[in-house]
């Protein structure tokens, strides 16, 4: 998903990406010389994932420290006030309200926004570690070098604040709503490579480069959502968006189609998104983050979540706790575990440099 915000492009953008929530799909049969050799399970077919040995996971030297033990808890909050005010108090609410350490700040930007910005520099002020979704653009255009002045000024900025920090740029790629900008697995990647690129030009190495498809994209073999992989020299976390749709679709049924492809790289993995919204059955939203909770603690590989927390009323859904007292009873059953607590990597002795 994405956030409602400012402007008409946004509002499409995110009505298309909620729309593939309702069960729109595609084939995308393209191929990528650089996939893995990964097979996706025939439709239907749960594949078996055993947890992953996580003695070998790390990033590129890119980014964070991983945390030791447990996952980091982050949220993506709706805030009513469009300002960087707004959006820390909305955390902050969030953070009282599930009774949790959300040590992790979300933050999403259209392709031509200038960060980061006022918003990553109040959350810094708060000790948050954040993650920041990068919407795409044009991936030929991106290939042949249209932006590179931009990708640029944005690895130089990134690098000025200094601190280190979770890029996720274009998400849930494999979107079959995102073809006519994506085009096909092969241009995804070279896309890719060119951002990486410049930034590594740029020495903006507190980055770590998130690859982040949706969960659908490997439930649904016809999606092939592995072909859009950069490589393990490209990637340093890997990351899926979940949900469970009307139908609550189970957590660890699409979880796996995903864990069965991180297990053969040794990269730590970040649900980028998660959430329940949907009203269900009675307690049926409770029983999916309990869900939810236990999967993650048995994958340690699993090393921070993050929940999409926000109310919209066109198209209608709600992942908010603020009407729900079953789902925020177990929403805080998994903040009040330990495993959800992790501590945040140690920020540099200089902080994040002025703006």
């Amino acid at each position: 998903m994405a956030p409602v915000r400012e402007g008409a492009a946004t509002m499409k953008r995110f009505h298309r990406a909620v729309a593939l929530l309702l069960g729109s799909a595609l084939a995308v049969t393209a191929c990528s010389e650089s996939a893995p050799d990964f097979v996706p399970p025939p439709a239907g077919t749960a594949p078996t994932v055993s947890p992953r040995a996580t003695d070998d996971l790390a990033t590129t030297g890119r980014g964070p420290e991983l945390p030791e033990k447990g996952v980091w808890l982050g949220a993506w909050v709706k805030p009513d006030w469009q300002t960087p005010e707004g959006r820390v108090e909305a955390l902050t609410a969030f953070a009282d309200q599930t009774r949790g350490k959300v040590t992790l700040a979300h933050m999403f930007h259209e392709w031509e926004d200038d960060f980061p910005g006022p918003t990553e520099y109040a959350f810094q002020a708060t000790g948050k570690l954040q993650m920041i979704s990068w919407s795409g653009a044009d991936t030929r255009s991106i290939r042949d070098g249209v932006y590179d002045q931009l990708i640029r000024q944005r690895a130089e900025k990134i690098k000025q604040f200094g601190v280190p920090l979770l890029l996720r740029w274009r998400w849930e790629m494999d979107r079959p709503n995102l073809a006519q900008s994506v085009h096909s697995p092969e241009d995804y990647v070279a896309a890719w490579k060119r951002i990486r690129g410049i930034f590594t030009e740029v020495g903006a190495t507190n980055a770590a480069f998130v690859w982040c498809p949706h969960v659908q994209g490997f439930v649904d073999p016809s999606r092939n959502a592995a072909a859009y992989y950069p490589g393990d020299d490209q990637v340093d976390w890997l990351c899926t968006d979940v949900y469970p749709g009307k139908e609550f679709e189970g957590f660890a049924p699409q979880m796996d189609t995903f864990m069965a492809f991180a297990a053969q790289h040794p990269r730590p993995v970040v649900i980028g998104e998660f959430g329940v919204t949907y009203p269900g059955a009675p307690g049926q939203r409770g029983a999916w983050l309990r869900e939810a909770g236990d999967y993650i603690k048995r994958h340690p590989q699993i090393k921070a979540v993050v929940y999409f927390a926000a109310k919209q009323t066109k198209p209608a859904y709600d992942s908010t706790f603020n009407d729900d007292p079953e789902g925020l009873a177990a929403f805080q059953e998994l903040t009040a575990d330990p495993w959800f607590s992790a501590p945040p990597p140690p920020t540099p002795a200089h902080g994040p440099r002025a703006q």
